[in-house]
């Protein structure tokens, strides 16, 4: 069972979920993001849009803060770093982007995590909290993910979080540096689901 509440702060909201504890980024974190990103590379290169040659650098951290900040605050996209309540230590990351209202109401999820707590689980209590986030809080309609076919620990996180594979698109995103197809995914709020308590 999946314990959930969120509460709001000046930096964002965050969420609580059976142990962890989902933010929004700040400037102190650039540490041990910088950290558990360089560790990670080799294990997330294959999934992830090429990084730019000064990504782990502060100074491009301290941008992507303030590319959040304004985010936020334009209801825009809501980004957030999961952390063990238990060590402290950074997991991962978690974004719903490309947040659109009007008659649509509906988001995009994308997700990473740290080599080092990759299988342990975290992310099937991260995505049931985030996507209860979206629907509960953010008062959201859908929400979609999009994953590449040969993704298979993706696959099976979005299956097992309640997400339906609606389509198959062709050269999609670019990944790793080519541009690649993608299964597509979505929930719309009534689905059945993963519900965080």
């Amino acid at each position: 069972m999946v314990f959930l509440r969120s509460v709001s702060s000046d930096f964002g909201p965050s969420v609580y979920a059976d142990g962890i504890r989902l933010r929004a980024p700040q400037t102190a974190d650039y540490a041990a993001w910088a950290e558990l990103r360089a560790r990670s590379r080799a294990f997330l290169t294959p999934w992830e849009p090429t990084w730019p040659s000064d990504d782990l650098t502060r100074t491009s951290f301290r941008r992507r803060i303030r590319r959040y900040v304004q985010e936020i605050r334009e209801d825009l996209s809501y980004p957030f770093f999961a952390f063990s309540e238990e060590t402290g230590d950074l997991l991962g990351g978690i974004t719903l982007g490309n947040v659109r209202r009007g008659v649509t109401q509906s988001a995009a999820m994308g997700y990473w995590i740290g080599e080092p707590h990759a299988n342990q689980g975290f992310m099937s209590l991260i995505v049931p909290a985030i996507t209860e986030f979206a629907f509960s809080r953010l008062r959201l309609h859908r929400v979609e993910a999009a994953c590449l076919p040969t993704n298979q620990a993706s696959i099976r996180l979005l299956e097992k979080s309640g997400f339906t594979q609606e389509g198959y698109a062709r050269r999609y995103l670019c990944i790793n540096g080519a541009w690649q197809d993608h299964l597509l995914y979505a929930m719309v709020h009534d689905d059945p689901r993963s519900r965080a308590r």
